[in-house]
């Protein structure tokens, strides 16, 4: 089953201001796994986060972390964050 990606506003810009190769590098990962099988949960790559969290599930790419909701079958990417900045997103006040 095909999953349709779509990006917040906020994942655009941040993907905006990436290096021409990262954003490549999260791209392909995405159209990679996102699109095909976003559910599948793995030690390194894709982890479901323990709720209350911000998204659903996160996506390790390199130095980046995506995450992102599913939703039958839509994929919502809500932000592309760089490890350091990752930290402080997941923390809930």
């Amino acid at each position: 089953m095909a999953y349709e990606v779509r990006y917040s506003l906020r994942a655009v810009e941040q993907l905006k201001v990436l290096r021409a190769y990262d954003r490549s590098a999260v791209l392909d990962r995405i159209e990679q796994l996102l699109a095909k099988q976003p559910t599948r949960v793995s030690k390194t790559t894709i982890k479901l986060l323990k709720q209350p969290a911000p998204t659903q599930y996160r996506l390790r790419v390199n130095d980046f972390r995506v995450f992102y909701d599913v939703e039958s079958a839509v994929v919502t990417v809500m932000q592309i964050l760089s490890k350091e900045d990752s930290v402080p997103y997941l923390e809930i006040d």
